[in-house]
């Protein structure tokens, strides 16, 4: 039967491995931040435009489904 390989080296407890100490945040395996790069105006652009034109149709479904006032009201 195979040991675990982890007996005794739980977090907070004696014996507890640098990488697995309680206080550490995982950043031990950080790589270099990496920069996000321009904006991209034409993708934005495109993307605002969608989001007027779904409100334009969602608009258009509310009057089309308003019930009619009665005539001389």
């Amino acid at each position: 039967m195979a040991e675990d390989q982890h007996e005794g080296d739980a977090p907070g407890h004696a014996g507890t491995a640098d990488h697995h100490a309680t206080d550490d945040h995982g950043d031990d395996h950080a790589h270099a931040e990496d920069s996000l790069g321009p904006i991209d105006g034409p993708a934005w652009g495109a993307g605002i435009l969608g989001v007027l034109l779904g409100l334009a149709v969602a608009v258009a479904f509310v009057l089309a489904t308003m019930q009619a006032a009665p005539p001389g009201v």
